[in-house]
């Protein structure tokens, strides 16, 4: 799913214009980059964490070559999701699973009971 995808999907729920729900969207994700910057940290409830952590120096290997290579510690951006999220991921595990041993097919996405944006067709 692409940010478009989302606009759309928005817009259509929302009955608002693709270009008012682009906006909207837009500004959400530079609300959420602004904030790691100045805060290092942005805590979405139901949703997750999203953290900036240092990462140390350390020695690394170019797959193409196999010559080691030094990298420079770095700041990066973590995320930890939230426990909603965990347990709406946790049933695709457990549907995979009854699949696998024949059991009942895997929930559509409308039988899910969250109110995720489902792609659109």
């Amino acid at each position: 799913m692409t940010k478009k995808d989302i606009v759309r999907t928005i817009a259509d729920q929302a009955d608002l214009t693709q270009l008012e729900t682009k906006a909207l969207v837009q500004k959400m994700f530079d609300a959420i980059v602004q904030t790691l910057v100045a805060e290092r940290r942005i805590e979405l409830r139901n949703f997750g964490v999203f953290e900036v952590k240092k990462r140390a120096p350390r020695k690394a290997r170019n797959p193409r070559t196999g010559e080691k290579v030094f990298v420079d510690e770095k700041y990066v951006v973590t995320f930890k999701p939230g426990k909603r999220m965990e347990e709406e991921v946790r049933k695709l595990d457990e549907a995979e699973r009854q699949q696998a041993n024949g059991g009942p097919a895997a929930p559509s996405e409308a039988s899910l009971d969250s109110p995720a944006i489902a792609p659109q067709p």
